[in-house]
């Protein structure tokens, strides 16, 4: 009994959902989708009907991708757009953000799994670069995240403003839990800055990319493993002795498609050896 993870599959393109259709299963195992699986509802549907035949349980956070409005006909906004995919995932019995967090008790030990959502607050930059000015000095560098036309964060009155929020929700969560369990914490975006690296775009790109609220959070809330996304560079870094988890499939050109979508997904529990 394995915990994977796998985020960014990008379903609304053609060749990522021809790849997930042919999917092996892994009926003992366990499956972390951390974000960015689609944009529609109906997308995470289908998505979840194949993906359910294929594990034991899967557990899902929102990326980007899953808040946007305004595309294919999506009319929900902020708020209620995450809502309307959680309640497609509790169709599906797969876990959320919202949920209790459940106790992995398969290979490599005991760990609560801890779906978050969280955002970003564009803490992310330089600190000679004001909150104000920080998307204008990204634009500046040609870079502009569509975000900022189809994440709209109704009722809140800024996207840093529900990250606060999201935060806020997170901590007082994961001060309930046991001291002596360790935890996976499981989010779209990473936890800390130094992990945000590209190489292809212009490193302005990291605003969009998490908050420094949870720069110390693996080692406040006793993690042994943190999973994220969102960045589409597969990566494995330690911090402080934490493994992070970089867990990106990404756009048809981010992977190989002849070693089909099951060679990317990483192994979270028990540890993998290397």
């Amino acid at each position: 009994m394995k915990l994977y993870a796998i985020s960014d599959l990008h379903l609304d393109h053609k060749i990522n959902y021809e790849a997930l259709e042919m999917l092996p299963a892994f009926p003992e195992d366990w499956l972390i989708l951390a974000g960015d699986i689609c944009s529609h509802a109906n997308q995470l549907r289908l998505a979840l009907a194949k993906l359910t035949q294929c594990f034991a349980q899967l557990l899902w956070v929102p990326g980007n991708h899953e808040l946007w409005t305004g595309v294919a006909g999506i009319k929900e906004r902020g708020e209620e757009k995450y809502q309307q995919m959680v309640s497609v995932c509790r169709d599906f019995g797969v876990l959320t953000p919202e949920d209790p967090y459940p106790l992995w008790q398969g290979e490599g030990g005991n760990h609560y799994l801890v779906p978050l959502f969280l955002l970003y607050d564009y803490s992310f930059r330089p600190n000679n670069i004001s909150l104000e000015n920080a998307v204008a000095w990204a634009s500046d560098s040609g870079v502009v995240c569509t975000d900022e036309y189809y994440l709209n964060p109704n009722p809140y009155p800024s996207r840093q403003a529900w990250c606060q929020a999201r935060c806020e929700y997170s901590e007082t969560r994961l001060l309930e839990l046991s001291k002596n369990v360790p935890l996976v914490l499981i989010n779209h975006y990473p936890l800390r800055e130094d992990l945000v690296r590209f190489f292809t775009i212009p490193q302005c790109f990291s605003i969009w990319c998490g908050t420094r609220r949870t720069e110390n959070w693996h080692l406040r809330f006793g993690a042994k493993v943190v999973v994220s996304g969102h960045l589409h560079i597969r990566a494995t870094k330690y911090r402080d002795g934490v493994r992070f988890e970089e867990v990106s499939l990404g756009y048809p050109k981010n992977w190989n498609q002849d070693h089909g979508i099951q060679k990317y997904l990483r192994q979270i529990l028990p540890a993998p050896s290397f």
